[in-house]
């Protein structure tokens, strides 16, 4: 099962990757992303992980704004951005799986597609909304 989730948080980080800035069929991305490589995703758990990003986006936007100082959501690239959607997103709203298990998953995709730095930022900033802290 910890399989199936990881790559259905990677399709939902895909998809949330293939919308930045551009309006998209989400369904039909997350679909084709649950597919191909990430074919043993969880369809239905990544489904309930994008339809909730999506509805609190603009709250989970200004927590990340808020705890990534001297940082705009805009000059964040974007695999960290939308991974960063998509932990604080498990952190404030899920209830499936512990903290420290939703930012070492947010952690190991920033790794797996990011820049050099993104698993350590994505690290900071979750750790900073998972302790409430401003930094």
């Amino acid at each position: 099962m910890a399989r199936k989730r990881h790559l259905s948080r990677i399709a939902v980080m895909q998809t949330l990757f293939e919308r930045d800035g551009r309006p998209i069929d989400t369904d039909a991305s997350l679909d084709r992303n649950c597919g191909g490589q990430n074919g043993e995703a969880d369809l239905e758990f990544a489904s309930t992980l994008l339809a909730g990003v999506l509805e609190k986006e603009e709250e989970i936007k200004a927590m990340v704004q808020t705890h990534a100082p001297g940082w705009t959501l805009d000059r964040m690239d974007p695999v960290s951005r939308c991974t960063l959607l998509l932990g604080c997103f498990e952190l404030l709203f899920g209830n499936d799986a512990p903290p420290a298990v939703v930012m070492n998953e947010a952690i190991e995709i920033a790794k797996e597609f990011g820049t050099p730095e993104s698993g350590k930022f994505v690290n900071g900033v979750l750790n900073a909304i998972a302790h409430g802290e401003k930094k």
